[in-house]
């Protein structure tokens, strides 16, 4: 069965000195976060930005597809450690993604874990929504 979720924000005043606020409407499970073109831009000053709800979506996106891969291939992993970083250049847009992974595995070698990873890197369905990115990965066992 398919599905959706939804987000909505509220924006206020120009893009420079204006402010909004994003809602996570599906699950209501985060509360509502305070966004600028600073915070975007510069620092982050507890405000978030595009760039880091798009982090969170493709780490826990890549985790579980890695998860997933690993399971069906008979080495289930006991821990998975992502991250994604996105860099934003003003002028040009998100310019690259960098996925690091770090796993416990066992029964499973450095190469074995790293084709795994490079596989959910390329598939899992964020990438995929992402193609126009480069994205990059680092993946070791811990």
């Amino acid at each position: 069965m398919a599905t959706t979720r939804s987000a909505h924000t509220v924006w206020e005043g120009n893009l420079l000195e204006g402010s909004g606020v994003v809602n996570f409407d599906s699950s209501g499970a985060i509360e509502a976060q305070p966004v600028t073109w600073a915070s975007r831009s510069q620092d982050a000053n507890g405000k978030t930005s595009p760039e880091e709800l798009i982090a969170a979506a493709h780490s826990s996106c890549f985790s579980m597809a890695l998860s997933h891969a690993l399971n069906g291939a008979g080495t289930p992993p006991t821990k998975l450690v992502t991250s994604a970083d996105v860099s934003f250049q003003p002028g040009e847009g998100i310019t690259g993604i960098h996925l690091t992974v770090e796993g416990t595995v066992p029964g499973l070698d450095e190469d074995g874990f790293l084709a795994a990873a490079t596989d959910a890197k390329a598939n899992c369905p964020v990438s995929q929504a992402l193609k126009a990115v480069p994205i990059t990965l680092d993946a070791k066992l811990a």
